[in-house]
C-alpha cells in the first residue's frame, strides 16, 4: 500500500515538474533529507504507527481571515518511516507483509496534538510562524516487554510567503511541515541508535544486546564470550536542547545514561557518578544518582539535567561518566563526552551585556532575593524557559547598576528553588540583614497556582500540582515580609498562573496580598493571563522590559538614576504595546497598590546607570 502510495507521488511530481510552480515542489521535496547517523543498525524493526500520527492534522487562519485545515500525519508519518529505514537493516510495517522475518524489536509512534501558531505583521506577503510537534517513541523486544519509552520534540520558526494567487489568501506552508517533520525524524534516530548502538569498540552494552538478537532471529551461533569483570555496560550521552552539539549560555541539557545487565543473574543497586568542569557541574542537581537493581538482561535509563550559565568561559568542556557497581564488580571503563562550548548570543539591544559597576552608587542597606523556575521535578508542571537566564540576570543588574553587594544578594535558580531554600531564605537570611533603612527586592520567575477559594500559591522546585503542603503560600510570604520593618518592600512576579480545579466554571481571580502592608508588587499579568516569553530576547517579557528600563530606558527625567515610580511606570506603559505589537496577544501588568500610593518612596533609587 505504500509503495503504491510513494509511485503515485513520484508519477505526480513528474506531471506537476512540468509547471511553473516546480520549483517550489522541487524544493519541498529536497528538504526531506535526513542526516547520515551511520550504517544502520543489523536489527529487524517492526513500525506500529497509531493513529494520533497517521491521522494527525490541526488547522489555521489563512491571509484572509478563514479556517483552513492542514494535514500534517501523511508527511511526519513517511520521515519518520524514512528514518526507521535509515537507523534498522530491516523495517517490517504493522500490516506489511513483505517479508516473514521475525522483528528484533517492535516501535510503537504515536503524536500529540500538533501546535501551529502564524502571526500577521507588518509585511504583506510573510507571516511568522512556528510548529510545534510532540510525539512518543516506544521500544518493546519481540516478545512485547516494554525497553524504553522516548519522548520527540521539534520546533521548528519560518515566516510563511503567501502562495501567488489571484486571492493571495493561503500560505505556502507545506516546508514548515515537512522540515518539522525531518527534525522529530531526526530526533527518532538519534534515540532509537541511542539505545540500540552495535559498536562493539564502543564498550556499549546494547552491543551485546544486538549480537544476542540477531544470532536468535537469524539462528546463528556466535562464538562464546571470554569472561568479562562486570556484567553490567552502558552508554552515556549528551543532549542539548537545539540539537547542534554545541553548549550553549542559558540551553538545558541532558546527559542520559542507558545501563544494561547483560548477566545472568540480577545485579544489585548500583549508581552513576558524574564528573566534570566545576563552572559546569555545579550547575546539576545532584552528581550522582542511583540505578537500583537490574534483572538479568533488562536495561534502566537516567538523566543528568541542567542549565548552563548564560556567561561561559571556556571553549571546551569534557564530562566524564562513571558505573559504581554496588557487588564489589570491577566497573566498566568511563566514559567522555565532549562538546564545544558558546556564550548565549546577546539580543539585539544587548541587555545580556552586563553593565560595568556604578562605582559612583552604592546601597550597602539593599537587599535582593531573586527566584527563577526554568523546571520543576514534577515534568508535567509548565516550564518557564528562560526564568533561570531571568533571575540570573536581574541578580547582575542589581550589583552592577543597583549597588548591591555580592553578599546582599541570594540567587536560587532550579534545583536550588526548594521550598526549604526559599523559606531559609526569606525567614532566616532577610531577617538578619535587614534594618530600617533597607530596600529589599523579591524577584520570583516561575509559576503560581490559584486554589479553588482563591488563595495564591508560589511554586517552586519541589512544589506539586496536587498538594499545597509543597507549594509556598502567598500570605505566608506577606506575613515574613511584614515583620522585616524594612523601608520598603518590593515583589516582582514574572509568569503565569495557573488555574486549580479547571472544572469551576469562574475560578476565583489571585490574591496577591492585602493592602495595608508595607509590599509593593509589580505582578506580570492580571488575572490568569499568560506571562510572554520571547526566544529572541531569551527572557519573558516582563523581565526583559525591566532590564531595559533600569539599565537607563526608565530615566524619564535623564539624571542618571533610575527610581522605583520611574521604574515601575515604564513597566506599565511598555509591556502591554509590546505584547501586541510583538506577540498578538494581550499581557497587562499591574502595580499593587497603585504605584502613586508609595508616596516619597517613589523616589528610591534602584540603579544608576549613569554614574561611573
Amino acid at each position: 500500500m505504500r509503495l503504491h502510495r510513494l509511485c503515485v507521488c513520484g508519477i505526480l511530481l513528474v506531471q506537476l515538474s512540468t509547471f511553473g510552480g516546480c520549483d517550489t515542489i522541487k524544493a519541498r521535496f529536497a528538504r526531506q533529507t535526513l542526516p547520515d547517523l551511520g550504517p544502520p543498525l543489523p536489527l529487524t524493526a517492526r513500525i506500529e504507527v497509531d493513529p494520533s500520527l497517521s491521522e494527525a492534522k490541526t488547522q489555521y487562519l489563512d491571509g484572509c481571515g478563514r479556517f483552513r485545515p492542514l494535514a500534517i500525519g501523511s508527511t511526519a508519518e513517511d520521515l519518520l518511516i524514512q528514518a526507521a529505514h535509515q537507523t534498522f537493516r530491516t523495517v517490517v510495517m504493522q500490516d506489511g507483509h513483505a517479508t516473514d522475518a521475525k522483528p528484533d524489536v517492535i516501535v510503537r509512534l504515536r503524536l500529540l496534538e500538533p501546535r501551529l501558531k502564524i502571526q500577521t505583521d507588518g509585511l504583506y506577503d510573510r507571516a511568522p510562524a512556528e510548529l510545534g510537534l510532540d510525539a512518543f517513541a516506544e521500544f518493546f523486544d519481540q516478545a512485547g516487554t516494554p525497553l524504553a519509552e522516548r519522548p520527540l520534540q521539534a520546533a521548528r520558526k519560518e515566516r510563511l510567503q503567501l502562495e501567488l494567487t489571484q486571492q493571495r489568501c493561503d500560505y505556502v506552508i507545506d516546508p514548515l511541515v515537512q522540515d518539522t517533520s525531518a527534525v522529530l525524524a531526526a530526533q527518532f534516530m538519534q534515540e532509537a541508535r541511542v539505545l540500540f548502538d552495535p559498536a562493539a569498540k564502543a564498550g556499549t552494552a546494547s552491543a551485546a544486546q544486538t549480537v544476542a538478537s540477531t544470532a536468535q532471529a537469524t539462528g546463528s551461533t556466535a562464538p562464546p564470550a571470554g569472561p568479562a569483570a562486570s556484567s553490567l555496560t552502558f552508554k552515556a550521552t549528551l543532549l542539548d536542547e537545539n540539537g547542534n552539539q554545541v553548549l550553549e549560555g542559558g540551553e538545558r541539557i541532558r546527559i542520559r545514561i542507558d545501563v544494561v545487565n547483560a548477566g545472568s543473574s540480577a545485579v544489585p543497586a548500583t549508581a552513576v557518578q558524574l564528573a566534570g568542569p566545576p563552572a559546569l557541574i555545579g550547575q546539576f542537581p545532584a552528581t550522582k544518582l542511583s540505578v537500583g537493581p537490574i534483572e538479568p538482561g533488562g536495561s534502566k535509563s537516567l538523566e543528568f539535567v541542567a542549565t548552563l550559565p548564560q556567561a561561559l568561559s571556556q571553549q571546551q568542556a569534557e564530562f566524564q561518566v562513571s558505573l559504581i557497581p554496588a557487588d564489589g564488580q570491577a566497573p566498566p571503563p568511563a566514559q567522555a563526552l565532549r562538546a564545544a562550548l558558546q556564550a548565549a548570543p546577546l539580543n539585539g539591544d544587548d541587555v545580556d551585556r552586563i553593565p560595568p559597576v556604578s562605582t559612583g552608587f552604592q546601597r550597602r542597606d539593599g537587599y535582593l532575593l531573586a527566584i527563577g523556575l526554568g523546571s520543576y521535578r514534577e515534568p508535567h508542571i509548565p516550564a518557564r524557559k528562560y526564568a533561570g537566564l531571568d533571575a540570573e540576570t536581574v541578580a547582575a543588574y542589581f550589583q552592577t547598576l543597583g549597588g548591591l553587594p555580592p553578599n546582599n544578594v541570594r540567587l536560587l535558580r532550579d534545583w536550588g528553588a526548594l521550598r526549604p531554600d526559599i523559606e531559609e531564605a526569606i525567614h532566616d537570611w532577610l531577617p538578619s540583614k535587614v534594618t530600617k533603612d533597607s530596600v529589599v527586592t523579591i524577584y520570583f520567575a516561575g509559576q503560581a497556582i490559584v486554589s479553588p477559594t482563591g488563595e495564591t500559591f508560589l511554586i517552586p522546585y519541589d512544589g506539586s500540582l496536587g498538594s499545597t503542603t509543597r507549594l509556598y503560600p502567598l500570605k505566608e510570604l506577606d506575613a515574613a515580609l511584614g515583620q522585616l520593618k524594612a523601608k520598603q518592600i518590593l515583589f516582582i512576579f514574572d509568569g503565569t498562573v495557573i488555574k486549580s480545579g479547571a472544572e469551576r466554571a469562574k475560578p476565583p481571580m489571585p490574591k496577591w496580598g492585602g493592602a495595608g502592608n508595607s509590599v509593593f508588587r509589580i505582578i506580570g499579568t492580571t488575572g490568569f493571563g499568560k506571562s510572554l516569553e520571547s526566544d529572541d530576547w531569551r527572557h519573558g517579557l516582563l523581565t526583559y522590559t525591566l532590564l531595559r528600563g533600569l539599565r537607563g530606558d526608565a530615566d524619564s527625567n535623564r539624571n542618571g538614576e533610575v527610581t522605583l515610580g520611574e521604574a515601575t511606570t515604564y513597566l506599565l506603559e511598555k509591556v502591554s504595546p509590546t505584547a501586541r505589537s510583538q506577540f498578538k496577544q494581550d499581557q497587562q501588568p499591574q502595580a499593587l497598590p497603585a504605584h502613586q500610593a508609595l508616596g516619597k518612596n517613589l523616589d528610591i533609587v534602584l540603579t544608576a546607570p549613569q554614574r561611573r
